[in-house]
């Protein structure tokens, strides 16, 4: 969705309506070694969202054609980008429904440009380090193998047979999946019985 940017690089989408702004954050942000996207309105910045997705949208709130609240909302519902809403508005009832819109950061103006750009590394690293966990987490489940009322958990080295622990060495337990692969290929997981499984398990024990 990105052909024509640098790949190495992280893309910014700045959404305002007021083309100086636009044209100070995008060269500060290149400067900084982004990739940098333009819309002047809430449907153009929606439509570029959805065809790019960049990694980070800076989001103006009074937009013509839609509101930054609803662009913010809309992009949520899309797909988990960190959005920094940008306003002249900065009473607190503002902040606290683009926050709970889903918002990540709120950035009042006239706005520090020194600020904007740190926000915006903020928001990118914690973004990095909320996918970072989410893999870690998604690795921590690819080690157990659920199959009706039996678990088998390789990185404790367990199997559980309806909530009862049947425990294996390291050798058994490798050897077990291993020959699960054998017998029934990487979908195996699939299209073995539990109680097929049970009957390996106990033999192997």
């Amino acid at each position: 969705m990105k052909d024509e940017l640098d790949q190495n690089k992280k893309t910014i989408l700045v959404v305002d309506d007021e083309q100086p702004i636009i044209d100070v954050l995008v060269c500060n942000l290149q400067r900084e070694g982004y990739n940098t996207l333009e819309a002047t309105d809430g449907e153009m910045g929606f439509d570029i969202a959805q065809e790019k997705r960049p990694d980070l949208i800076l989001l103006d709130v009074m937009l013509p054609k839609m509101d930054g609240l609803t662009v913010c909302k809309k992009i949520k519902q899309v797909y988990n980008v960190p959005v920094l809403m940008v306003s002249a508005r900065s009473e607190e009832i503002d902040k606290i429904v683009g926050l709970e819109l889903g918002a990540d950061d709120y950035i009042s103006k006239p706005f520090s440009v020194r600020e904007v750009m740190a926000r915006v590394k903020a928001n990118l690293r914690k973004s990095e380090d909320e996918k970072t966990g989410k893999e870690k987490e998604d690795d921590k489940k690819s080690n157990k193998i659920v199959v009706g009322d039996l678990e088998l958990d390789l990185e404790k080295v367990e199997v559980r047979i309806k909530g009862q622990v049947k425990a294996l060495t390291p050798k058994r337990i490798w050897a077990y999946k291993i020959s699960c692969y054998a017998t029934w290929g990487t979908c195996y997981k699939r299209s073995i019985t539990w109680k097929g499984m049970e009957l390996w398990i106990l033999w192997w024990h």
